[in-house]
């Protein structure tokens, strides 16, 4: 079945970078390269938002005001595996961020999450 792994969050100081990972599995790697991915994240005592999307055409890019400029997403389709990097962090960026796989049918599968923390 379909697992999605997030990596890469942990605490950093503002103004610094990190760069997330979400490793697929249960993708062919052509089934993969077809799927949109997305970036999500939920604050503490906040619902969960979209920040970044990125289509099975690597230049289908979108992303959320509050991440534009300082985010970028990509994704190795050969390795089935989304990035998130984020430079020019502050507090507000603290949340747990989750990876969303979009399937043409069906609701999608979600990762399991990975906090960041950005503090001094």
């Amino acid at each position: 079945q379909v697992q999605l792994v997030e990596s890469g969050g942990e605490l950093v100081q503002p103004g610094g970078s990190l760069r997330l990972s979400c490793a697929a599995s249960g993708f062919s790697v052509a089934s993969y390269a077809m799927t949109p991915m997305s970036w999500y994240r939920q604050p503490p005592g906040k619902e969960r938002v979209l920040i970044a999307h990125i289509g099975s055409a690597l230049d289908a890019l979108n992303y959320a005001e509050s991440v534009k400029g300082r985010f970028t997403i990509s994704r190795n389709n050969d390795e089935k595996t989304l990035y998130l990097q984020m430079n020019s962090l502050t507090p507000e960026d603290t949340a747990v961020y989750f990876c969303k796989a979009h399937p043409l049918s069906g609701p999608g599968f979600w990762g399991q999450g990975t906090q960041v923390t950005v503090s001094a």
